[in-house]
């Protein structure tokens, strides 16, 4: 009895232990998270309440508008990718040459493949008619095996029938002669 009721003492320790493992992994997630929410919630009311007092002046600022990219540099507004490069030839050659090799190294791999896949297409009907040859001569080996098993049950049932007669006329003379069969009278 004694061990049943510390079996359940340490159940419920080890729950509460849990219970407090899981409190504290929840805190340690989403504890920072609730600390700057509550301390922005906290430093806004502070704001709006200085700003509703009369207390306080209106604020007057003098700055001067904020710079433009337009107005430090003017030419670095031109970002359009159509544009570059086609005011000059050399640039234009040299690109165009690139998209030929590129088609041309292209058209290189295409036929490379073509190749690869060919020799083993060729390699593998090399393969499936010699699998195939194979086979039609296992086939002819079948086929002349079972010829001659044919001709060998034919002769044999010729064999059988020829001794059948012969033992017939046997018996039929000895039943002339008067013999009986033991096995008849037994049964």
């Amino acid at each position: 009895m004694a061990g049943a009721g510390r079996r359940a003492a340490v159940a419920v320790c080890g729950r509460w232990c849990l219970v407090i493992l899981a409190v504290a992994s929840a805190l340690g997630v989403s504890g920072p998270a609730l600390y700057w929410r509550y301390k922005k919630g906290f430093s806004s009311s502070v704001s709006a309440a200085a700003v509703s007092s009369p207390s306080c002046p209106p604020c007057t600022c003098d700055c001067p508008p904020p710079l433009s990219l337009r107005s430090i540099a003017p030419g670095l507004m031109n970002f359009s990718i159509s544009a570059c490069g086609t005011n000059d030839p050399e640039r234009s050659k040299e690109m165009e040459k690139q998209f030929v090799d590129l088609l041309n190294e292209e058209l290189k791999l295409q036929q490379i493949v073509a190749e690869e896949h060919s020799h083993h297409m060729n390699a593998t009907l090399v393969e499936a008619k010699r699998q195939a040859t194979q086979y039609q001569r296992e086939a002819e080996k079948c086929n002349a095996a079972t010829e001659t098993c044919e001709e060998a049950r034919e002769k044999s049932e010729g064999a059988l029938s020829k001794e059948k007669k012969l033992t017939a006329l046997w018996e039929r003379r000895a039943r002339q002669l008067g013999w009986q069969d033991s096995r008849a009278t037994a049964i």
